[in-house]
């Protein structure tokens, strides 16, 4: 729910509710809930690769990091489990899953406190057909659950897990040829409706300030030219990497392999990223990387948004 009118904030107030979205724009304190005069909506949107969210669910970490954070809008990468198959209480939230046709694998899912106009697994199915979405070993990155997108009153939410290039990289061409390319042309074409905000894990260090290694890793998976190039195309069409309005150089990462004690010598890279169509750009205002939050070899990224 949205609060319109500062009556609408009171009364739910009086009713021991809550707006779901933290509204700014002059505010004033009521207990705990802030009135907003002249109706600006601050929003939090954060985006996490759980690697598995049994696994989060099971360690007890995904309530304290929502009650500690408290995004608006969450959106889930490599959930690897169907709605079905686990019980979250999160009344605050509406849940919305995108999984895998193979159990246990991949998967996305976006958690929000208000309402989308509408949600959509994948791709659509007329778009989807102009392009190919299976490797060579015909596996079938279509029906791996790697895009959701969420529609609001004033711009699409897209999350996305990207197919890995895999060690042998024998999903680069399928990467570099078909699934970046398609995913470019689906954002701008849910942008000439309304602007978009994507994010996810896009199994890519964009430069050499994102990986604490690049050298031992160049041509690798993650790290190669075409991926990069992939990435940069985004940029390109005008697309803002959030957390480089902000932040400059190296040692930022959301991605840590669990061996040689990596995360804790924060050997890692920056493949987890919100992006936002130009139009947006001014309404960030402020983007981040949680390291500290564990349960996953990823950690969450975010943004807050003023619109």
């Amino acid at each position: 729910m949205i609060v319109n009118t500062i009556a609408d904030a009171l009364g739910m107030a009086a009713r021991g509710g809550r707006p779901s979205f933290r509204v700014r724009a002059a505010c004033i304190m009521r207990g705990s809930l802030r009135i907003a005069i002249g109706m600006r909506l601050v929003m939090k949107i954060f985006s996490w690769n759980v690697n598995g969210i049994r696994a989060v669910l099971k360690k007890g970490l995904l309530g304290p990091f929502l009650d500690k954070y408290r995004p608006d809008i969450l959106c889930l990468q490599e959930t690897k489990a169907e709605r079905g198959q686990i019980e979250i209480d999160l009344p605050d939230y509406r849940e919305y899953w995108n999984s895998a046709v193979k159990k246990g694998y991949s998967g996305t899912a976006i958690f929000s406190k208000q309402e989308p106009l509408s949600v959509v697994n994948g791709f659509p199915g007329d778009f989807a057909r102009r392009f190919a979405f299976a490797d060579e070993l015909k596996r079938d990155s279509a029906e791996e659950g790697r895009v959701m997108t969420a529609e609001f009153p004033k711009f699409y939410v897209v999350t996305v897990y990207t197919p890995n290039a895999k060690d042998d990289l024998s999903r680069l061409a399928l990467r570099f040829k078909h699934w970046d390319p398609a995913f470019l042309a689906y954002c701008k074409q849910l942008e000439a409706a309304k602007p978009v905000i994507f994010c996810g894990d896009l199994n890519v260090a964009h430069t050499e300030l994102d990986l604490a290694n690049p050298k031992s890793n160049r041509g690798k998976k993650g790290f190669t030219d075409e991926e990069r190039a992939g990435f940069q195309n985004f940029v390109d069409a005008g697309f803002v990497d959030t957390f480089r309005m902000f932040t400059e150089g190296n040692g930022h990462y959301s991605w840590w392999s669990h061996f040689a004690n990596s995360r804790a010598r924060n050997v890692g890279w920056r493949i987890d990223y919100v992006l936002v169509s130009r139009q947006l750009r001014g309404a960030v205002k402020g983007a981040e990387i949680h390291p500290g939050v564990l349960g996953s070899d990823h950690c969450p990224v975010s943004i807050t948004l003023d619109v």
